[in-house]
């Protein structure tokens, strides 16, 4: 199930969210007059090569040096002077103005990422433990909760220190989770894990596929062009293929079967479909620290924990039901 990326958007949606996105990156705020004019008499005073403002080891371990430190305080001297004025909040390089903590850009968006993190260490704790290994999916679901894991960990270093190289490495973290819910689902749903030297041959050529198209979609991004608006199609066009299958399969199974639990991915994807709507709802971060995006991740912690219990029930349908047939 795609947690991270806006794939279960409905077309419009999407665009709405795709115009939203070209207005955050527009960046007023460092634009402003007022703050480059701060920015530039902080760092004549306190950058000198003489005598430079030394900064605690914490920020200094996050890579904050005195150039940066003088763009986030002007950011937060430009914001109260907005807000004294009532003046709208604006965004600096296509983020919010948000206060550290511990040195963390934004401390509830990496929160909410280690919580994410901890849902998938979870499942996977569930899935090792539950599942037999000769239950020839296990190994598909325990790669699934490693791939969703370090998806986590990389949005974490982001949204600590929003660098180039980290934002490049949580988006190919992301897609890989993206691509490899893909993977699975097909290998789940027809079957490949199952059969004869030919589905094997298929599984082979699938997993080759999969591969490939990761490779040339970073390779494409990293030294090609690094194309926001391609990165969200692709991964959208990936996630409604995925979530079409595991719709398709979950009223399936519900017609055979008559089980609710069957009908969990369905309840899944119109929860994220509810939570996404806060990334087109965006707004300052409440107390300078919690904005939508944050919320957003915070939104996705519980769908994952209900879809890996989903995967254990009908793990356990299965092997009931290849016991009865053997």
């Amino acid at each position: 199930m795609i947690l991270r990326q806006a794939c279960q958007l409905p077309l419009g949606l999407l665009i709405l969210l795709s115009i939203f996105a070209n207005q955050a990156l527009a960046s007023y705020g460092d634009r402003l007059p007022s703050f480059k004019h701060c920015v530039k008499v902080c760092k004549e005073e306190n950058c000198a090569s003489g005598h430079p403002t030394s900064i605690p080891l914490l920020h200094q371990l996050l890579f904050w040096d005195c150039p940066a430190e003088c763009d986030y305080t002007c950011q937060h001297i430009i914001t109260d002077q907005r807000v004294a004025a009532s003046e709208d909040i604006v965004q600096f390089h296509g983020k919010w103005p948000f206060y550290r903590f511990l040195g963390m850009q934004e401390p509830f968006s990496v929160f909410f990422s280690l919580l994410n993190f901890l849902a998938h260490q979870n499942g996977l704790s569930k899935i090792t433990s539950s599942l037999p290994a000769s239950y020839s999916m296990r190994k598909y679901y325990i790669q699934f909760a490693y791939f969703g894991m370090a998806s986590w960990v990389f949005s974490m270093i982001f949204h600590t220190r929003d660098f180039a190289l980290t934002e490049q490495l949580d988006y190919f973290a992301a897609g890989a989770s993206v691509l490899y819910g893909l993977y699975y689902t097909a290998i789940r749903i027809f079957r490949m894990d199952q059969g004869g030297k030919k589905m094997k041959s298929i599984l082979r050529a699938w997993t080759l596929l999969c591969i490939s198209m990761y490779v040339a979609h970073v390779t494409y991004l990293k030294w090609y062009d690094w194309d926001y608006t391609y990165n969200m199609a692709a991964n959208v066009v990936v996630g409604v293929v995925h979530n079409l299958m595991w719709s398709w399969f979950s009223y399936k199974k519900y017609k055979q079967s008559g089980r609710t639990w069957a009908m969990w991915p369905g309840f899944i994807v119109a929860w994220i479909m509810v939570v996404m709507s806060l990334e087109v709802l965006d707004f300052p971060p409440l107390f300078g620290c919690l904005d939508a995006h944050s919320l957003w991740h915070l939104g996705t912690v519980g769908p994952t924990m209900v879809w890996y219990n989903f995967l254990l029930k009908d793990a356990q349908d299965d092997m009931a039901g290849q016991r009865l047939k053997a």
